[in-house]
């Protein structure tokens, strides 16, 4: 294969066997969708989807001063992270741009490694957060390793999810709290079982091997038959998360941007001890988001049809006050919806007059608070 072929997952052959549209993300093969991108947004919601993930990037850091290493290099304590939970975090600049969004994994400790953690990061960046990783290892003794092709990952999401994979193991899903992940058997598969989620619906992710990926998609597709498990792909899980006000990388987070622009200014933690990658520039950050506040990241919902899309300029009373990051139709809302970064002062739910110039119309769009949709528990 060459190298400007895409890669690959385990599940390749499968998704083209059910006749998934593919396409290259983040320099991978990945399906898009089956069949209706619709339908699989509504068996998410409804019922259950199941998704080919494998594309994220695991990064394990172990030894000593593993905490210590991930303290320095990403935004939150990580230090205080117990055993078999999960925290998001962010890695950043010295100059407070965001890299990435991740969620670092505290994996089960052994005698052979007392620290042991997985961080999880996006496809498009795996690469640059192993760089910086490796980079700012420097000192710590720690050992960063890139273990991007000894896992597959799948997802079941879905408020029938927990009956599916309860059904499949007899590990404690009851007990697994939200970000939290524990080690278990899955139709026979080992797996690291977590519960994390980027669909706004109760739901699971089973870190396993590449040569068990096929097995585990077929036996959680058996068990999820009867409770209209669907196989989905990347479009919906962009509307479900969209949905779900979550930000994706390269859309609501950039390098431009540092956690306190993008309203997640709660993941810098100023408090742990010792220094980090962007602590000078993110407190200043944090100073100027509390006197002058940045422009703000809000909701959008269209009065009429037409679709925002990202990089569409948002407008009120003739000037621009803002930027579309994520636009698309909302099958649970009926209507179209967006993400947008928007002055202050348009900022609060409700205001008026706000419009999206959709090829020269100003569309009119209400303003919300986000997310747009929250499960019912």
């Amino acid at each position: 294969m060459s190298s400007t072929e895409p890669r690959r997952t385990a599940l390749d052959a499968t998704h083209r066997a059910l006749g998934a549209t593919m396409t290259d993300f983040a320099g991978w093969d990945m399906p898009l969708r089956y069949g209706s991108e619709r339908d699989e947004h509504v068996a998410v919601r409804t019922r259950a989807g199941l998704f080919d993930l494998s594309h994220m990037g695991e990064i394990t850091v172990t030894g000593p001063q593993a905490a210590e290493l991930l303290n320095y290099a990403l935004v939150g304590n990580i230090g205080t992270v117990k055993p078999g939970r999960a925290r998001y975090t962010m890695i950043c600049r010295e100059d407070g741009g965001i890299l990435d969004d991740l969620i670092v994994y505290r994996l089960g400790d052994t005698e052979a490694a007392p620290a042991h953690y997985m961080v999880v990061a996006n496809a498009s960046n795996a690469q640059v957060v192993l760089d910086a990783l490796t980079e700012r290892a420097a000192g710590f003794d720690a050992e960063v390793r890139d273990d991007r092709d000894a896992y597959a990952l799948l997802a079941v999401q879905g408020p029938e999810s927990p009956g599916i994979l309860a059904s499949l193991t007899d590990a404690d899903l009851d007990g697994l709290k939200y970000y939290a992940g524990l080690p278990g058997t899955v139709a026979g598969v080992p797996a690291l079982i977590a519960r994390t989620g980027y669909t706004g619906e109760d739901g699971f992710e089973l870190f396993v091997r590449p040569e068990h990926a096929v097995e585990l998609w077929e036996a959680l597709t058996r068990a999820g038959e009867g409770a209209g498990l669907v196989p989905c792909g990347l479009s919906c899980r962009d509307t479900l998360r969209l949905e779900a006000g979550m930000p994706l990388y390269g859309h609501e987070l950039t390098t431009a941007l540092t956690p306190f622009d993008a309203g997640l200014g709660r993941v810098v933690k100023f408090e742990k001890e010792g220094d980090f990658v962007g602590r000078a520039a993110l407190t200043e950050a944090a100073e100027r988001a509390a006197t002058q506040p940045p422009r703000v990241l809000v909701g959008l919902v269209a009065e009429g049809r037409r679709v925002p899309r990202a990089g569409y300029r948002v407008v009120a009373d003739g000037e621009v006050i803002g930027e579309v990051t994520s636009g698309a139709p909302s099958p649970t809302l009926g209507r179209p919806i967006a993400m947008a970064y928007v002055d202050a002062a348009h900022a609060v739910p409700g205001t008026a007059g706000v419009g999206v110039d959709i090829r020269g119309s100003h569309e009119p769009y209400e303003v919300v608070a986000l997310p747009f949709y929250k499960r019912q528990k």
